[in-house]
């Protein structure tokens, strides 16, 4: 975990799997009440796996944050846009609802 005046960043590396899924969200716990107005930067650039409880809790995180990721490969590219599918689907049905 860095902290800067503007953001704080979790660097996860490895795989997000098994033991380390719980690793993740209690590093989560334990920087969310810390996060205030910053946003929330995870580096995903050093990320081989995830499993489907590893995007359960990314896509948690990032549901409840203003949430920026790293990527450095196609893969880190494709679950970061995995992650973040769900809350963009659901933004734009909200605008176009708005719209009608």
């Amino acid at each position: 975990m860095h902290e800067e005046e503007q953001s704080l960043t979790l660097k996860l590396e490895g795989r997000i799997a098994g033991p380390w899924v719980a690793e993740l969200h209690n590093a989560w716990l334990d920087a969310g009440p810390r996060l205030g107005k910053r946003t929330l930067v995870i580096d995903l650039t050093d990320v081989i796996y995830a499993d489907e409880l590893g995007k359960q809790v990314l896509k948690l995180i990032h549901a409840r944050t203003r949430t920026e990721f790293v990527t450095s490969t196609p893969w880190t590219q494709y679950l970061a846009e995995e992650v973040t599918a769900n809350h963009r689907d659901h933004a734009e049905g909200a605008k176009h609802a708005g719209n009608e």
